[in-house]
């Protein structure tokens, strides 16, 4: 951690939670608050880590770069 002031931490954070309103939650309507819950752990656990490439990933997405296995 950083000392109170300096918001580096804060980054990578900021960026994951911009991705997921901006490419998620915008482009979809919920009727329900559940259904908010199931589209956001879909987000994370399936679309963010095993399917969207990050360019700093060298165009991999987490779980590739993570664990050398290919999702294909």
């Amino acid at each position: 951690m950083s000392k109170a002031g300096y918001p580096y931490d804060n980054a990578p954070m900021e960026r994951y939670f911009n991705t997921l309103k901006n490419e998620w939650i915008y482009l979809h309507d919920y009727l329900a608050e559940d259904d908010l819950y199931a589209s956001v752990e879909e987000f994370a656990y399936v679309w963010y880590n095993h399917v969207r490439p990050h360019s700093y990933n060298g165009y991999k997405t987490p779980f590739e770069a993570r664990t050398g296995i290919s999702n294909y």
